[in-house]
């Protein structure tokens, strides 16, 4: 999990940072309102992270099992 997070890193906080930035502008600088935005979108990513890794574990186990061999 930790690999896919440390892959999409840098973009994702540059693009979490300039919503954020943004809320906090758009909201009249409620720091609430961009803080509930800010830790929303890092659990976001993190649980995002952590669904990728999972897909592509179960890609990379069904890649390696044969077509025709039956399910047991």
């Amino acid at each position: 999990m930790w690999e896919q997070y440390k892959k999409t890193l840098i973009g994702m906080q540059i693009v979490i940072f300039a919503v954020t930035a943004g809320i906090y502008s758009k909201f009249g600088q409620q720091i609430t309102v961009a803080l509930a935005f800010f830790v929303t979108m890092q659990l976001s990513a993190v649980l995002g992270a952590m669904w990728a890794a999972r897909l592509k574990g179960r890609l990379e186990r069904r890649a390696d099992t044969l077509p025709l061999r039956p399910k047991a």
